[in-house]
């Protein structure tokens, strides 16, 4: 395992806040991968949820142009 203040930074470049990664170097420096793992798995989850979130948000903006667009082309 990297060095665990590279470890942090990882973690921060990944999303995770202070308490979050705090847990995931324990966990690992208990040798309990696998709850770590389901730690980061967990995030995951969380960030593609925000991501689908915002793709649904923006094909509503797409609608929107595009409407807009239809009916300025119309007039």
């Amino acid at each position: 395992m990297e060095d665990k203040n590279a470890l942090r930074q990882t973690l921060a470049d990944a999303g995770c806040d202070t308490a979050l990664a705090e847990q995931f170097v324990l966990l690992m420096g208990q040798g309990r991968e696998k709850e770590g793992l389901a730690l980061l798995s967990q995030h995951r989850k969380g960030l593609l949820a925000h991501c689908h979130a915002a793709e649904r948000k923006i094909d509503c903006l797409d609608y929107l142009i595009y409407q807009v667009e239809k009916r300025a082309k119309h007039h």
